[in-house]
């Protein structure tokens, strides 16, 4: 069985005439006939009883043509999202982000690419940066979010944001009620750090900092979830560190009022965030979604 046939049929099937169901498709009348006939012998029933005077749907033709319409139409739809698809209108593109990320980029990219190509779909997964460019070069995400300028030549990056980081103490430690403090004021406090291997940019953005001011970290732990981060605190008189909008969500829904964001500066650490995709792998979905994201900017703060 054929499309060719199928669409030979319901042309048949809606003219009731021969001579202008092939004049419809542009065929010779002999061609169109030879293809009812094929199409019958594949079905084993006749679907068009025809003679000199009239031509019919039978029974099992009228049944037919309700099927044989739902083939073509789904085949002709399938068609046209290839199409879209190769041409970056529709399909799914996969991207990786941290929360900064979906508080200050995502929302307006997803808006623009809703409005712009509205058939194609974002499947988003919230990672740190270490596991987000690990499943990039695995191929399970198509875009990455992350923290730092990505090394390696297989790669592509655009700058989107610059983030201050933040300290986050507990309401009973010295700085508790200060808006902001010098970085210096570090020197002799119990830090808790981002496991490096988690946030390479983070980690090494802080560092940086103590070494332009001159003091050494004090290291009292390690931890890989925002949210350890703002309970350590507000048990211990340690400080950790936080991007400004993960540090404030982390302090609310985590540390609540035992904990408080303070800011830092003279120097301020930083963080500047990039989207990342491969060099390889130029799809026109990644296209599509990369025109979307807005112009790079600073967050308020840093």
């Amino acid at each position: 069985m054929e499309l060719r046939h199928l669409v030979s049929f319901l042309a048949i099937a809606e003219e009731l005439h021969f001579g202008r169901a092939a004049a419809r498709l542009h065929l010779a009348q002999p061609s169109l006939s030879q293809h009812l006939q094929r199409l019958e012998r594949s079905v084993g029933v006749e679907l068009v009883a025809r003679n000199s005077h009239e031509v019919r749907l039978t029974p099992a033709g009228v049944v037919f043509r309700e099927q044989a319409s739902d083939i073509v139409a789904r085949v002709e739809r399938a068609a046209r999202t290839a199409r879209a698809a190769a041409a970056g209108r529709a399909g799914t593109v996969r991207v990786g982000y941290n929360f900064p990320a979906f508080q200050r980029v995502l929302p307006d990219t997803l808006t623009t690419l809703a409005a712009r190509h509205p058939a194609i779909d974002v499947e988003m997964r919230e990672m740190r940066t270490g596991p987000q460019l690990a499943a990039l070069a695995q191929g399970h995400i198509d875009v990455a979010m992350v923290y730092g300028k990505p090394a390696g030549t297989k790669l592509r990056h655009r700058h989107l944001l610059r983030v201050p980081l933040v300290a986050v103490v507990g309401t009973k430690h010295r700085w508790a009620g200060h808006d902001r403090v010098p970085f210096g004021a570090l020197a002799g406090e119990s830090c808790i750090l981002f496991d490096r291997a988690q946030s390479t940019a983070m980690y090494d953005a802080i560092f940086s900092a103590a070494e332009r001011c001159g003091i050494e970290l004090t290291v009292a732990e390690e931890v890989d979830d925002p949210g350890a981060t703002a309970i350590l605190a507000s048990v211990r008189p340690v400080v950790g560190f936080a991007s400004e909008p993960r540090g404030r969500l982390a302090v609310a829904a985590h540390g609540g009022p035992q904990t408080a964001v303070v800011r830092l500066y003279d120097p301020v650490p930083t963080l500047d965030l990039y989207a990342v995709w491969a060099d390889s792998d130029r799809a026109p979905l990644v296209d599509a979604f990369l025109d979307c994201l807005p112009a790079a900017h600073l967050m308020h703060g840093s």
